[in-house]
């Protein structure tokens, strides 16, 4: 599989990466056997860059990740910060759309010291001294509303970002950056702490949405910062089509977006191919794309993306994907 440089660093990965909140049993369990089967998959598909996070499964995703990576020290793995984990106070079956967790509580922290003990947190569940690229995770007012976000801003422009660069310079991490379902963070974060190596950006250059391509993407060309890309089905409907019951952005599409998406599909299906093909075409196609993030619990989904991006590109599909 092809690599691709991350920013201006020496890390390479590649173009595919494996997002791993699905073996965090995310909106259902996954199996210890399950979790196996589709890692291995991935790596066997030469898949060799892995995300992760302390939100997925409370620190069960990393957990996992670590023990099945363990053997493979040639893997590049991204965690997050922001979020620091403790042991649960009462049983959780389920938090935040993961079914039966790892016991933890979570509170937000993105200071220095709070992300400095979120990191050390991860490396010991993922059972490793350092990570290869480190995302401060959900900042923003999309996860926390304009009055939510202020303090969470400024302990990070206050001690967090230093923190980072220290991190780097210690060579505890070789690239960070943020991981994020927004683009006006970023720019904010470039614009007053400093350069960023790479962005984790979920959902907002896709197929359907494309509102980086305004002001984030000419920003990251300009200053040498990759953008990973997640999110690209839009939570669902670009991998569904616009059906009853449709997901955009994790919640009911509304009905704009879903007369946008039955245009797409006509459009694609017009040229033979599916919807859910295009959507991943156009996020591997993007100049602007570094990696692309597929995550699933099932080796046959698995399979299907990635046999979708190795499909030849018809005539009339680069158009539609420009």
């Amino acid at each position: 599989m092809k690599t691709r440089r991350i920013g201006t660093t020496d890390l390479s990965v590649t173009e595919v990466a494996f997002g791993c909140a699905s073996i965090g049993n995310l909106y259902r369990e996954a199996s210890d056997a399950d979790v196996v089967a589709v890692l291995a998959a991935a790596w066997q598909a030469g898949i060799r860059y892995f995300d992760t996070a302390p939100h997925y499964g409370r620190g069960l995703s990393e957990t996992r990740l670590g023990a099945f990576l363990a053997s493979r020290p040639e893997a590049v793995i991204s965690t997050k910060v922001g979020r620091v984990l403790s042991p649960a106070k009462v049983p959780i079956a389920e938090a935040d759309c993961y079914v039966n967790p790892a016991q933890n509580d979570v509170r937000y922290d993105y200071s220095g010291d709070g992300l400095q003990e979120s990191f050390e947190q991860s490396c010991e569940r993922l059972g490793r001294s350092h990570v290869d690229i480190l995302y401060v995770h959900d900042i923003g007012e999309y996860t926390h509303g304009v009055a939510g976000n202020a303090p969470h801003r400024e302990a990070f422009l206050g001690s967090g970002y230093a923190r980072l660069v220290r991190l780097k310079e210690q060579g505890r991490i070789k690239a960070f950056g943020l991981g994020v379902n927004e683009c006006e963070v970023c720019l904010d974060v470039m614009q007053n702490a400093g350069p960023l190596d790479v962005i984790l950006l979920a959902g907002r250059l896709t197929l359907l949405d494309r509102a980086a391509e305004a002001e984030l993407v000419p920003a990251c060309r300009a200053a040498g910062t990759s953008l990973v890309l997640g999110g690209i089905f839009n939570s669902g409907i670009l991998a569904t089509g616009p059906v009853a019951g449709a997901t955009y952005d994790y919640g009911p599409a509304p009905t704009e977006v879903l007369g946008r998406v039955a245009a797409l599909q006509a459009q694609a299906e017009a040229l033979g191919v599916p919807l859910a093909t295009a959507a991943l075409q156009f996020a591997m196609r993007h100049p602007a794309t570094a990696s692309v993030l597929l995550g699933t619990a099932k080796p046959g989904s698995l399979a299907r993306n990635l046999d979708a991006l190795a499909a030849p590109v018809p005539e009339g599909l680069a158009e539609m994907l420009a």
